[in-house]
């Protein structure tokens, strides 16, 4: 059968019919009555697959500070350590990530979810040991590559694991709390530099040990995750309905089948009771069945947003950025950009379950637009990266009380914006828009479309501000903002309460926006 459908076509390759289930009869949410998972075991699950964020976090946000002083360590006769190696240094992890992403879904179908964070946390260890003993440009690139890989897999695997595990009352904040650890990840990787800054350590020692031990956390999560279940709804899938009411039972406090008994007829409602199928019929169901089609376009659009913004670019370059304009302690004040990302994830994970995801998105990207115009204001009047100021140049520009004033108040807008909406909804989305049959390809999918554009970004940042100058670098990310604001109001439904069977009938013959 090929693409191109007739409408008998379609109906053959539609998932089968959730009417077995009140509850499924509406795609509007209504989870009154849903029992009540105990407190303590959820928040464990939530806390222990959490620890994969705060890896995330810390890979990526450590090299910032590393790049600083790393130069002299890297260098080879001949061969000084340029802008261009940077710029392939921070990209490294986004290049490793891209290809996580892609095998991450597949094997998550096939293995499981828990085996998969396991495989996570070997590469964390691994990658983080690796730069700590690199001694050229080369290694280290490599062995950001390996941290990237497993990036890749945690940023997919976490949100997925945390979503099949938690009930639909409690999982926007509960897949949240994975976003807040990579903001902690973040900012305790900036505290870090500045403890082992110079003259504590040598320039030498001081990055080797920043990188290194980011492969701490790995170790503990290692150990947590031989207590953790298997998600029931991979269980029921491959493992049986037996399986999979144990884990509910572990999950809501209970055997008794007047709870587990509904929960897993739900399951049986929204999970296909035939063999998976294989990756080339995932392929075709994802791109020909029209619900599917409509889910990948939405979480992948997000993930290409998220990253297209320019988040990422102030996450990775804001120390090189406020070195170049002067600022005394640069790593010091780029904190705020991680402290800030931290605290608004914080009030966002209380909001996400009652405000909605739509609203919340919606206002996320119009506050992110103000505080880069913001930016880029600033930046087109002081000579910032001009000709003989670039990256590579001692030079530095000069930039006023007042204009720094502006500069931070903008970057804090435009970072708390981020944090409370377009941070944590594209990995939320994610896990929840696709059905379970497809539902390892398309979170693959929409979270390699994240790490290529993060690619993109972090390799050509720096290149294009000495380019075309900061000011119209974030002048283009405000465009791509307000592109998006539009996108998410005609094609972003809200979820808020829904079971994550029903959201696959959201989408079914529309996008579901009211």
């Amino acid at each position: 059968m090929t693409l191109n459908n007739s409408p008998d076509d379609d109906k053959d390759l539609e998932q089968p019919s959730r009417d077995t289930s009140p509850l499924l009869t509406s795609p509007r949410p209504i989870p009154l009555n849903e029992p009540v998972a105990k407190g303590n075991w959820i928040w464990l699950l939530t806390l222990s697959a959490g620890i994969s964020g705060l890896l995330f976090g810390y890979d990526t946000a450590s090299i910032s500070g590393a790049l600083l002083h790393l130069g002299n360590s890297l260098s080879t006769p001949g061969h000084p350590v340029t802008t261009w190696d940077k710029s392939m240094i921070a990209s490294a992890t986004s290049l490793g990530a891209l290809f996580g992403g892609l095998i991450a879904g597949v094997a998550a179908d096939k293995f499981g979810r828990r085996a998969v964070i396991f495989a996570a946390d070997v590469g964390f260890a691994v990658g983080a040991l690796w730069q700590a003993l690199s001694g050229t440009v080369g290694s280290m690139i490599l062995g950001r590559i390996v941290v990237g890989v497993s990036v890749g897999i945690a940023s997919l695997i976490v949100p997925l694991y945390i979503s099949e595990l938690s009930p639909a009352s409690h999982r926007g904040r509960l897949v949240v709390i994975s976003v807040l650890f990579i903001t902690i990840g973040q900012l305790f990787a900036y505290a870090v530099s500045i403890i082992l800054s110079p003259p504590r350590l040598s320039p030498d020692s001081s990055w080797r040990w920043t990188l290194g031990l980011g492969g701490a956390p790995a170790v503990v999560q290692l150990f947590l995750m031989v207590f953790m279940p298997e998600t029931p709804r991979w269980q029921f899938q491959h493992l049986g309905a037996k399986a999979a009411a144990k884990t509910l039972a572990q999950v809501y406090g209970t055997d008794s089948p007047s709870v587990i008994t509904p929960l897993v007829d739900s399951l049986a409602a929204g999970i296909p009771s035939s063999p998976s199928p294989g990756l080339k019929e995932k392929l075709r169901m994802i791109l020909a069945i029209p619900g599917n089609r409509r889910a990948l376009i939405i979480a992948c659009s997000l993930q290409f947003l998220q990253q297209a913004c320019g988040f990422n670019a102030l996450m990775y370059f804001s120390p090189t950025i406020f070195s170049k304009l002067g600022v005394h302690s640069p790593t010091a004040t780029a904190m705020i950009v991680a402290f800030t990302n931290a605290v608004a994830t914080f009030f966002a994970f209380h909001l996400i379950d009652h405000a909605g995801r739509r609203t919340m998105l919606l206002h996320s990207l119009e506050g992110m637009f103000i505080g880069l115009c913001l930016c880029s204001f600033i930046f087109f009047t002081i000579p910032f990266l001009s000709p003989d100021t670039s990256i590579a140049s001692p030079v530095t520009a000069g930039i006023s009380i007042l204009q720094l004033s502006i500069l931070l108040l903008g970057t804090v807008i435009f970072v708390s914006s981020y944090a409370l909406g377009l941070g944590a909804i594209p990995w939320l989305c994610q896990s929840e828009f696709f059905p379970m049959n497809v539902r390892g390809v398309g979170t693959g999918a929409a979270t390699a479309t994240n790490w290529f554009w993060n690619l993109v970004v972090a390799a050509g940042f720096l290149m294009v501000v000495e380019l075309v100058g900061a000011g119209w670098c974030f002048l283009a990310f405000a465009v791509v903002v307000a592109g998006g604001w539009v996108f998410a109001w005609g094609r972003y439904p809200e979820t808020k309460g829904m079971r994550m069977e029903e959201i696959e009938r959201l989408l079914k013959d529309g996008w579901g926006v009211l």
